[in-house]
């Protein structure tokens, strides 16, 4: 899990000097429960190093905010069918009807004006906290972000692209094809594949922040000049490789290779 305690300092000699990215609207949705730990020192590190390059932010601290990341019956203020909750269903008449819960339709607003949105994370058990899940739950509602074939390049949030950016405990070396957890992707993979690239949105490469309680202060420093040339870099990163909807039939069935 990220641990570690950093401040987010200031700015790297060579930080920044890549050619800035276009000016975009960035949400980035933080979850970690301490404030001065590493992955929050990440997270305000991005917020300043994105609006040093032009960029309007806006962050939802999780934890600091106090958000409810519980999907329950009290995320509706009027029920489609009272008599039975089919949340995912409940969604599409809320947000048509504008009934959904006030800090939901906030997180909304944020997620629609963004151009990009950055999940920072600690991992906890091969996963984000149960915190961010709740916030998936409750703000990527079914209907606005995907719902019957409107997924992966058809989903609700195409033409928007996506980031994690997590702190954890293990090393470079205990990921990959043939490492002991295996490749970090596939560890990441409900929330890359299952979640972001899903609802359609175009994602970019994981940042990392590796072996973040154990290391030096002076590796944790590092660890943040690297992330604000990431940050710098955006236009330059190829984005993950996710199903086309083009590549299959109305079943959804692999559409039989041609031949020449």
């Amino acid at each position: 899990t990220g641990g570690g305690q950093a401040r987010s300092g200031g700015r790297g000699r060579d930080a920044g000097r890549l050619s800035p990215p276009r000016a975009m609207n960035v949400f980035i949705v933080h979850a970690h429960p301490e404030p001065r730990s590493f992955s929050s020192a990440m997270c305000w590190t991005a917020t300043e190093q994105l609006r040093a390059l032009g960029h309007e932010v806006r962050v939802s601290d999780l934890y600091a905010d106090g958000f409810d990341p519980v999907a329950s019956a009290a995320d509706f203020g009027e029920r489609k069918n009272p008599d039975y909750l089919v949340y995912a269903l409940e969604q599409r008449h809320g947000y048509e009807a504008g009934t959904l819960a006030e800090d939901i339709r906030g997180e909304v607003a944020k997620l629609l004006w963004c151009d990009l949105l950055v999940l920072n994370f600690p991992v906890f058990w091969f996963a984000p906290p149960a915190m961010l899940k709740g916030w998936i739950d409750r703000v990527l509602i079914s209907g606005l972000t995907y719902g019957g074939t409107r997924f992966y390049d058809r989903g609700g949030l195409v033409g928007k692209r996506a980031m994690v950016s997590v702190t954890l405990g293990g090393r470079p070396h205990m990921f990959g094809p043939d490492a002991i957890h295996g490749p970090l992707d596939d560890m990441l993979r409900p929330l890359l594949r299952g979640t972001l690239a899903y609802t359609g949105l175009t994602v970019l490469p994981p940042f990392v922040g590796w072996h973040v309680p154990y290391i030096t202060q002076a590796e944790r420093a590092q660890i943040l000049v690297d992330y604000r040339r990431h940050l710098a870099s955006l236009d330059t990163l190829a984005p993950l490789r996710f199903p086309s909807l083009d590549d299959f039939d109305a079943k959804l069935h692999p559409k039989a290779a041609s031949h020449v």
